[in-house]
């Protein structure tokens, strides 16, 4: 019988690990196109959900990412309210972007409602068209909740003011409490809400109680998330700071002022 000795077990212990190793690093490697298709299933579901075009009923996995890749993405320049920029709507990365020096800009912090600290330049926007014209833009937000940060995707119809849609669809906020803001019943609330009034003042925002239908401030707030008055509140300012002037602002004046052209369909290669 082979006794055991020290240098036994510590090649013992070094086999295992290398194994072990390498089993995880396979899983990875095999695993990692799957968890790829799943975050575009999620994005593509969440983005679709909010362009009015998608069927009734169930709609397969296939039918979901073709609708989805039929939208006009274009990679906005924000700062120069431009709508189009030299990257690649489906590769580029406004998270990563955030945190580089080249790709972000700082916030001041009087603007900085959302606390973000910095944003990329840039951000991937969806055109909706309609008979040859805008009829959606589905817009990214984010901003600091009361735990987490707060990721979402907000419509707005054509005349660029009118809420057609809001998704929140990641957050860590209190179960039960902030974590309301998930809830589909309470982001339908947002349809046919308004941004802005006459005057170009930003008025959106969440209530501190329920909506008093028919008052002067109705067509601009949403009811209150029970229980949840920070996370209510930073859904308020983040949405004023995308929508403001050193968000999306600038761009959807330009939109108005100048409604894009649809682009040409290229033939099928």
């Amino acid at each position: 019988m082979v006794k055991d000795t020290p240098l036994r077990a510590l090649l013992t212990v070094l086999v295992t690990a290398v194994v072990c190793s390498s089993i995880v690093s396979a899983s990875v490697v095999l695993l990692r196109p799957v968890q790829l298709n799943n975050q575009l299933l999620e994005r593509s579901s969440n983005i679709v959900a909010l362009t009015g075009q998608l069927p009734q009923g169930e709609i397969s996995d296939e039918n979901l990412l073709a609708l989805f890749k039929s939208l006009d993405a274009r990679v906005v320049d924000i700062d120069e309210a431009r709508l189009d920029s030299e990257y690649d709507a489906y590769t580029f990365d406004a998270r990563k972007a955030a945190i580089d020096p080249e790709l972000s800009v700082a916030i001041p912090a009087a603007e900085d409602r959302a606390t973000l600290g910095r944003r990329s330049r840039y951000q991937t926007v969806y055109l909706v068209w309609k008979d040859g014209a805008v009829d959606r833009v589905i817009l990214p937000i984010n901003g600091a909740g009361m735990w987490s940060m707060l990721y979402g995707y907000l419509a707005l119809e054509a005349d660029f003011n009118t809420i057609a849609g809001a998704i929140f669809y990641e957050q860590n906020e209190t179960p039960g409490l902030g974590d309301q803001i998930t809830d589909r019943n309470w982001q339908a609330k947002w349809q046919g809400k308004q941004i802005y009034d006459h005057s170009g003042e930003l008025l959106f925002h969440v209530a501190e109680g329920p909506v008093t239908e028919g008052s002067a401030a109705a067509a601009y707030q949403v009811d209150a998330l029970t229980g949840a008055t920070v996370t209510a509140n930073a859904v308020t300012r983040l949405v004023q700071y995308w929508l403001g002037p050193h968000g999306y602002g600038p761009l959807l004046a330009q939109l108005r002022e100048n409604p894009p052209a649809q682009p040409v369909a290229r033939p099928a290669e």
